[in-house]
């Protein structure tokens, strides 16, 4: 995912960066395309670091998510299985709520942070549901 965020935010791993990611979006149907893509992007970088560190997992992994959905969303006119379906999307989707669910690796920043030490479930649910209510504004907002 942060090769993704990378290519929507800074035009890495031929990318179109801000412009012309916005531009995609924009076709695509967002308003301010722009914008959109500025926050897809950092959705995606920062979310996947925060994956990788294991620090603030839940929040992580609810970034991560919510603009997956978007991801599925956009594809789900091409079919179910990939290049051009949504299965890929709908994958990592499942792969970030999964980890929501059951919390960071015995190695992740979160262990070493007064209040975040233990994995509570409650955490992972409240952030798939906040990815879920998000990721369904953003695409309310699309014509």
């Amino acid at each position: 995912m942060f090769a993704h965020g990378a290519q929507k935010l800074f035009g890495w791993f031929g990318g179109g960066g801000i412009e012309g990611t916005g531009a995609f979006f924009s076709m695509s149907g967002y308003p301010a395309g722009e914008t959109f893509a500025l926050i897809a992007g950092l959705s995606e970088t920062l979310g996947a670091i925060g994956l990788l560190l294991g620090l603030l997992t839940p929040l992580a992994a609810a970034a991560v998510f919510g603009a997956l959905l978007n991801a599925v969303a956009l594809k789900w006119d091409g079919g179910f299985f990939a290049p051009e379906g949504y299965e890929f999307e709908l994958l990592i989707t499942a792969v970030a709520a999964a980890v929501a669910l059951t919390g960071p690796g015995r190695y992740a920043v979160d262990r070493f942070l007064p209040g975040l030490r233990a994995h509570r479930l409650g955490y992972g649910a409240a952030a798939v549901a906040v990815g879920l209510v998000v990721a369904g504004a953003v695409l309310l907002a699309r014509r």
